[in-house]
């Protein structure tokens, strides 16, 4: 073989491995990409339903980028959960795990403040619903209560009470509210458990009770409504619409998290796989473990 030969050859060679090695990290897919193949596509809005009664802005990823928001940053990072009220023993468990799971989700410290009493309640935020059961303003919480003990090293304050809360005199009731600005929030365990917790549904009420959460608080740091894929960002107006949108962030708004929070996807999802795996919440179980598929 002649050396003009053979060094075409060679030069020939290494010419296709760079082609072949540039042709797989092009289609190598990121984090993200990845899991959105588990995304599961919104049905059509049923009346009644949030996305019938609302209509809202998709909120892109640049959408998101430009957006102001509240981020973690040294020396305010921490998520606080203010309990506010008289809580029995499962009651204390279910916001003990809660705090457990917005460490995960969120992968950021969490906290549980001491609880403050019912006591704190004004009787001109009060009202009896038409159900009968006492319920609170809502914004009263925020702007009255929350705002004004909001740790100095909190990125989010969120208050979780035992009684039922309203947001304006026209409405029946509300699961959560937050300020986005302020960065405080505040959910009801009262509707999660039909007025009264036990070993029956627990798990049902616990599940509900960290959708709205982290939902709440994924507003706080900058993440619309979602209307992408059936995602626990989803607007919900009732139980049944709670019960059927997931845990699960979809892949489009865990990127939009992430590039605010700066975590590890593999180990927050590894980190949820066995969370639900020990609580038995075996359909968020089998969805991250689903990604774990794909990812690893």
């Amino acid at each position: 073989m002649s050396r003009g030969k053979y060094n075409f050859t060679s030069v020939l060679f290494y010419v296709s491995l760079l082609i072949l090695l540039f042709s797989c990290q092009k289609q190598k897919k990121t984090y993200y990409e990845s899991i959105a193949l588990n995304d599961i596509k919104l049905s059509s809005p049923k009346p009644g339903s949030w996305r019938s009664n609302h209509d809202e802005h998709f909120q892109t990823y640049e959408d998101f980028q430009k957006s102001k928001k509240i981020k973690p940053e040294s020396g305010q990072n921490t998520i606080y959960l203010q309990p506010i009220g008289k809580f029995d023993e499962l009651q204390k468990r279910e916001i003990a795990l809660t705090s457990e799971y917005l460490k995960i989700y969120f992968q950021l410290e969490t906290k549980i403040l001491p609880p403050l009493s019912n006591t704190i309640f004004p009787e001109k935020i009060k009202r009896i619903s038409k159900e009968g059961q006492e319920q609170i303003l809502a914004s009263y919480v925020l702007d009255s209560i929350l705002i004004k003990r909001k740790p100095k090293d909190a990125v989010v304050l969120m208050g979780i009470t035992e009684k039922d809360l309203f947001p304006l005199p026209e409405w029946n009731y509300v699961f959560g509210l937050a300020s986005y600005e302020e960065g405080v929030g505040v959910t009801s365990m009262y509707r999660f458990a039909n007025g009264h917790l036990s070993d029956s549904n627990f798990n049902e009420s616990f599940l509900r009770l960290i959708k709205i959460s982290s939902h709440e608080i994924g507003h706080m740091f900058g993440i619309s409504h979602c209307l992408n894929a059936n995602c626990v960002m989803n607007g919900t107006n009732t139980l049944t619409e709670t019960d059927y949108h997931l845990a699960r962030a979809c892949s489009l708004c865990q990127r939009k998290l992430n590039s605010s929070i700066h975590y590890d996807p593999e180990k927050r999802l590894l980190e949820l796989k066995n969370f639900f795996e020990k609580q038995h919440l075996n359909t968020e179980l089998s969805l991250s473990q689903q990604d774990l598929n794909l990812v690893q």
